[in-house]
């Protein structure tokens, strides 16, 4: 029996056919693996780089129009348009707004305010505009749906119930003085008339 058994290895040791299928078998799955992760992480990339160039173009229209009271939803608004993210940017996004202090600096929540789909209607209660020559706090969530969920890099991002990621990004800018302040300024500096 045991002289049986080690003709059987001897054979086996000897033979060569089938080791490029082992070979295939514990390589293509890591390869596999690190190019989905690529395609995953390419999309992320892809998608946060055009919410801050969004939210740029935003800000700057925001501070140069002077005297004009922005409301949430025309910034949502405007912010899709120029981010190019597509249909579904005015479900999935959702903005915060607040004035600071730049003497006593109160930052923004640790934790963003996303938009969660299975509310009907998400109130907006983050949202304050701000006057002249204030500091203002911007920040804006969009939730995406990731392209492989249970993949390797779809298991580690943060999801909220519905499965669902969020890209964050934040933008500080000084409301633009509109004009009846500058002649008001004069006036108290005893400007030209």
């Amino acid at each position: 029996m045991i002289r049986f058994i080690k003709s059987r290895i001897a054979r086996m040791r000897g033979e060569e056919s089938g080791a490029a299928s082992v070979e295939f078998v514990l390589v293509f799955p890591v390869f596999f693996m690190f190019m989905v992760f690529s395609v995953e992480l390419g999309m992320i990339t892809l998608r946060h780089a055009l919410l801050e160039r969004g939210l740029d173009l935003t800000v700057r229209g925001i501070r140069l129009t002077t005297g004009e009271d922005w409301q949430h939803d025309d910034i949502k608004a405007g912010l899709c348009q120029v981010s190019l993210l597509g249909p579904a940017c005015m479900n999935d996004l959702k903005i915060e707004m607040k004035k600071t202090d730049i003497r006593n600096f109160s930052g923004l929540d640790p934790v963003a305010d996303c938009t969660d789909r299975s509310e009907t209607a998400a109130p907006v209660y983050k949202f304050t505009n701000g006057d002249s020559n204030e500091l203002m706090l911007i920040r804006a969530c969009l939730k995406y749906d990731p392209l492989f969920p249970d993949a390797v890099f779809g298991k580690v991002i943060n999801k909220d119930t519905r499965g669902q990621g969020m890209i964050v990004s934040v933008s500080a800018f000084v409301q633009e003085p509109d004009e009846e302040w500058e002649s008001d300024a004069e006036i108290a500096a005893g400007g030209s008339g």
